[in-house]
């Protein structure tokens, strides 16, 4: 006799999760209706994320529970939470679970949320995943209210991600989370914190101008919009006048107080875990954020003088040393040759990576080689503030202008699929013909400038190119270096 056995229901896996979240993602026509619409994000976003909050079984004041760190600026905001992350794990007795939340990732989309500094399991984000996708599926809102949450919809990409990410820290039961606000802050995603520890700004610049504003005094509106009242706010020194002034009257508009942090003289030897000479104003910004948070929670009897003197504990020292942030003035030796790596891709990253990659090479012999893409921003000023920078001290013998698709047969990597570009420019390198012809326009030395459409062919390029040692500068975006390190480790 035959028995049949019941089907076994299909496991969903950590490839089923990138798929589904990759179909959140807005694509290109999308985003550029809404540019032409005028429409900017608004308090609907906040009330949105509230209300996705309570449809997978959270009030959204169960979340201070996480002990928030809540960190927003234009440059240096990923490795002030990197940094301040680190110093918190250094008093694991006291705080067994530290949860970090930041954007975007370069490798894998697990890479956003960290528990004691390692991007959760595949299996993890997976189980968390889907918990989050079939609550939302099998709940409803008021479509009065929330006209957009029609059944069956789903918060956007990075909206998705943020929900996820308070879902995991709550479940794992974190002791503190360092959150690093995606874009702007009055109406980012992450700013459904009601009372965050305790608040940092990094340095000020021009960025997302279509949702923050084309002034920096507009931009640091957004930015204080993460205040709190009961949370002190800190910022670093050298804040553009008017940024600052702004900055200051959101912080009395929330009851609470801003205050400056200079760079600790303290630091000044230390070798930091992220390198750059200008990673010492986030460091000491880090170091204050850490320890007033450490204080609050009991964990240390009071918290660092805000003063160039301060002295600095050992805990913090340590955890600023121990700190890894890759794709952030990285440096990887790779068959003879030196890959200097830095996402930047706003006028003041990209200054401040170019002043890096100067000092280092600058007296080197080798060939010297920039490979570069920037595919959303105004890439031919980019390359101009670069070659403003590292000319006439460091002179390219070639450049290589790539789109960010990872692989020659023209796909990407799964976790690095990105639909917010337009496909036509990328398959007819629209960006990176007119970068060639920049580049030809400003450098008088007359490097070789090759263009190429996918990084793996980028790559292999300059494999072909290497006769002894080279020095390979990478700049521009994070996406082309998320890229580059999955090509690495194929």
């Amino acid at each position: 006799m035959r028995v049949t056995l019941p089907l076994k229901m299909t496991t969903r896996t950590y490839r089923d999760a990138i798929n589904s979240l990759n179909s959140l993602q807005s694509n290109y026509a999308n985003i550029m209706a809404i540019r032409e619409s005028g429409d900017r994000r608004n308090q609907m976003n906040i009330w949105e994320m509230q209300e996705w909050s309570k449809r997978i079984g959270y009030n959204v004041s169960d979340f201070n529970k996480l002990n928030v760190i809540h960190i927003t600026g234009t440059k240096g905001k990923g490795s002030t939470a990197a940094f301040t992350s680190s110093i918190l794990r250094q008093y694991n007795d006291k705080l067994p679970k530290i949860g970090l939340y930041t954007s975007p990732h370069l490798k894998t989309v697990r890479e956003r949320i960290r528990i004691n500094g390692e991007p959760i399991s595949e299996d993890k984000f997976t189980k968390y995943f889907f918990e989050v996708w079939n609550k939302l599926g099998n709940t409803k809102s008021n479509l009065e209210k929330f006209p957009h949450m029609v059944d069956g919809s789903k918060p956007g990409y990075f909206k998705y991600l943020t929900l996820l990410s308070f879902h995991a820290f709550m479940q794992e039961g974190c002791d503190a989370c360092v959150y690093e606000v995606g874009v702007g802050g009055e109406f980012d995603s992450t700013n459904i914190i009601e009372k965050p520890l305790v608040c940092g700004v990094t340095l000020l610049g021009i960025d997302h101008t279509f949702m923050l504003g084309e002034t920096i005094a507009e931009i640091a509106w957004n930015k204080g919009g993460i205040f709190k009242e009961g949370s002190p706010a800190y910022t670093v020194m050298g804040q553009p006048e008017a940024g600052l002034r702004v900055l200051e009257e959101r912080a009395t508009e929330r009851s609470t107080k801003l205050t400056q942090v200079p760079t600790f003289k303290a630091l000044k030897n230390v070798k930091l875990g992220i390198a750059g000479e200008f990673q010492r104003g986030n460091a000491s910004l880090a170091v204050v954020l850490a320890a007033k948070a450490l204080e609050k929670l009991n964990v240390i009897d009071k918290t660092i003088a805000v003063e160039e003197d301060a002295h600095i504990p050992s805990e913090a020292l340590k955890g600023l040393e121990l700190t890894r942030w890759e794709g952030r003035c990285q440096t990887i030796e790779r068959n003879g040759s030196n890959w200097y790596i830095d996402g930047a891709h706003t006028k003041d990253s990209i200054i401040a990576a170019s002043g890096w990659f100067k000092n280092i090479v600058k007296s080197s012999f080798n060939k010297k080689i920039l490979l570069f893409n920037q595919q959303s921003r105004d890439a031919n000023a980019l390359i101009n503030y670069l070659h403003n920078v590292v000319s006439p001290e460091v002179k390219f013998d070639h450049v290589i202008f790539t789109t960010n698709v990872t692989w020659k047969s023209g796909t990407y990597s799964p976790d690095l699929v990105s639909m917010n570009t337009s496909k036509d420019d990328v398959e007819k390198l629209k960006i990176q013909e007119a970068l060639r012809k920049e580049w030809n326009r400003i450098d008088k030395h007359r490097p070789e400038v090759h263009v190429t459409p996918t990084i793996e062919e980028a790559v292999s390029l300059i494999e072909s190119l290497r006769q002894d040692s080279l020095d390979i500068f990478v700049t521009g975006s994070l996406h082309l270096v998320g890229g580059l390190l999955v090509v690495f480790d194929k």
